[in-house]
């Protein structure tokens, strides 16, 4: 075995091996993926830091999360290390897509793919009403677990682990790239996501919403895909932002999808009205300075605090949104991930 590879692997057991505290339907924890394990559920250790502060600090409740594991056909990486992908679901939690469309589609272009499930093992279903029930830094927390686990398994290049997140789950796309979140994990020498996916973000506006500027992000490229007629995250903010990243030096693609709407990738392709959904208004003007943690005003530069804070908050929240499936639209938008997949982040 490459030593370098060797060498890595056994840099990522300390972490794999953390105290865990809470069951996870039953299954039985993994602490890596040293043997090869085959397609399946696993699993395995992660943390729930309550804010951003604590997964800066490496503090949070140990947890056990779980990831459904899907790998390509044996033999069809012809002796090379695959790629892999950690999908991160949105305020729904793990649908239909996460473990049929995307792993197929992706498992037949020579990718693994781990869908986690942050909601299950923590025993919430949907946060859609309520995001207080599962922290946004917890997912942050289960995807960098997951970028240790999968990178010691002797069928992955960690070299090749992308993010990819849907929608909550996007938060968490685009908040893995940031440089001083990376540095917090502690990861071995080289082990960062190779690339980040955000799928109908959130975050784009209000307090998830980090400024950019130059260092703040990471170089890994980035892929937004967006509906177009999304009125749950807007497009037009996340066009922005994402355009904003790639004017602070990461390489940025925007792919907008003509009339799809949020959730374009659900099977269901009738349109559903959730009308207690918490979103935030287009107008928002918040954002978070990552090197001081304040919240800011981006219109003004004011920094915000208290009442003032809470006050303008509570202007920025709306309730009701629609989501709906579309073929075309998903069909559209997985050309468009493989594309950048091959492009972005080739096979070594």
């Amino acid at each position: 075995m490459n030593q370098a590879l060797l060498a890595l692997r056994r840099a990522l057991l300390p972490g794999l091996l953390a105290g865990v505290a809470c069951s996870a339907s039953g299954q039985t924890p993994v602490v890596d993926f040293a043997a090869g394990p085959p397609s399946g559920r696993y699993a395995f250790a992660s943390s729930t830091p309550k804010s951003l502060p604590e997964l800066l600090r490496g503090q949070g409740e140990p947890v056990r999360i779980e990831g459904h594991w899907f790998l390509p056909p044996a033999g069809a990486d012809a002796g090379a290390r695959l790629g892999a992908v950690v999908l991160v679901h949105g305020s729904g939690g793990l649908y239909d897509a996460l473990l049929d469309h995307w792993p197929r589609r992706l498992n037949a272009a020579g990718w693994a793919v781990l869908a986690l499930d942050s909601f299950g093992p923590r025993g919430v279903s949907s946060t859609a009403e309520d995001q207080t029930q599962v922290p946004f830094a917890a997912d942050t927390a289960d995807a960098f677990a997951a970028l240790r686990l999968l990178a010691t398994h002797p069928r992955v290049d960690p070299r090749r682990i992308v993010v990819m997140g849907f929608s909550r789950g996007g938060i968490t796309a685009w908040r893995s790239a940031l440089e001083r979140v990376i540095a917090s994990q502690k990861l071995p020498a080289d082990l960062r996501f190779a690339a980040h996916l955000p799928v109908y973000s959130g975050g784009c506006v209000g307090v998830f919403r980090v400024a950019p500027r130059a260092g703040i992000f990471s170089k890994a490229p980035m892929l937004w895909l967006h509906g177009e007629a999304d009125d749950y995250t807007p497009i037009g903010p996340c066009r922005d932002y994402a355009q904003q990243v790639g004017q602070s030096g990461t390489p940025v693609r925007f792919v907008t999808v003509p009339g799809a709407s949020h959730k374009f990738d659900l099977d269901d392709t009738r349109r559903h009205l959730i009308r207690g959904a918490q979103r935030t208004l287009e107008s928002c003007p918040l954002e978070t300075d990552i090197d001081t943690l304040s919240v800011q005003d981006r219109q003004t530069g004011q920094r915000l605090s208290g009442e003032a804070l809470a006050a303008t908050q509570r202007a920025c929240g709306a309730l009701g949104a629609h989501v709906q499936g579309d073929r075309a639209a998903r069909d559209q938008a997985t050309d468009a991930v493989l594309s950048f997949l091959n492009q972005s982040v080739p096979p070594r």
